[in-house]
């Protein structure tokens, strides 16, 4: 259950070496959570994650979990649910894939589209109906901008991901209303944190959640500025340095929406605009934009 001030006090991560993971796994155990269960493959990695967070003072345990075997997920998150309750669930497990190679060997591409949706969907109903039967908890879970929009360079893992939104998507709407909340993160291009300046390091706070701006004329004005950035923005590559995050900016606004009981977050605040315009420009003009 969470603590007297709301913050989750257990965490099970699907995807236990997921970098974006792990960064929030951290920023939680910096704050007040003190229980977490990181699943997935047995690995040297998964027990250096798991080394890593019980050294921040966490109580963890690895869970044997395989996104390609959806026969076994509901034995195998059984159990960690019959342990005792789940504040947040992060599904955070998936697969990029080799877009080239993936066209030409159709049984990778079938891979791809098995982990990142297939044993999510799998995975992603046992927890929402443990944490249902719990009467409360959050599901997180890490979509894509891929998903939005399909782009010749990432079609296979971006229609895996469109898929995934839509059905976390939904999953919130069956949920409503239950004590349970499902949250879609919405990435942009993810960079190591070192290669952001000015980036919060791994055990650092996040920010407090900001109150709601008051549209004062100068607000409106800032806000329209920024909405023609954003315009521009739409014809420059996803990994212009304005839409690039990393893994514990990620982290941060998972946590901050987690507070908020956001239904989407996007990584960073203006993808959501600059999505919005590329999702109605002609195709023909798509195709020969740098995205």
């Amino acid at each position: 259950m969470k603590d007297a001030f709301g913050a989750p006090q257990s965490l099970l991560v699907l995807g236990g070496t997921s970098r974006i993971a792990l960064a929030t796994a951290r920023r939680l155990v910096a704050g007040r959570t003190r229980t977490v269960r990181l699943a997935g493959r047995p690995s040297p990695a998964l027990e250096s994650a798991a080394a890593e967070l019980r050294a921040c003072g966490a109580d963890v345990d690895t869970v044997d979990f395989d996104a390609l075997d959806p026969a076994s997920h509901e034995t195998a998150l059984g159990k960690v649910f019959a342990e005792g309750d789940i504040d947040v669930v992060l599904l955070a497990f998936g697969v990029t894939g080799d877009q080239g190679r993936d066209e030409e060997e159709p049984l990778r591409a079938v891979r791809v589209a098995q982990t990142n949706y297939t044993g999510a969907v799998s995975a992603g109903l046992v927890c929402a109906g443990a944490l249902q039967a719990q009467g409360h908890g959050s599901l997180v879970v890490l979509s894509s901008v891929a998903g939005e929009r399909a782009r010749r360079e990432d079609f296979i893992y971006g229609s895996s991901k469109a898929g995934l939104d839509t059905f976390a998507q939904g999953l919130g709407e069956a949920l409503h209303g239950t004590g349970v909340h499902v949250m879609v993160v919405r990435p942009g291009v993810v960079r190591p944190d070192a290669v952001r300046s000015g980036a919060a390091g791994p055990g650092t706070a996040p920010a407090p959640a900001a109150a709601l701006p008051v549209r004062t004329p100068a607000t409106v004005s800032r806000l329209t500025t920024a909405r023609l950035t954003a315009s521009r923005l739409a014809a420059a590559p996803l990994e212009a340095p304005a839409l690039v995050t990393t893994p514990d900016e990620v982290a941060a606004a998972i946590v901050a929406g987690l507070r908020r009981r956001s239904g989407t977050v996007w990584v960073p605040g203006p993808l959501r605009v600059v999505m919005s315009a590329l999702r109605h420009v002609p195709r023909p003009l798509f195709r020969r934009l740098p995205v």
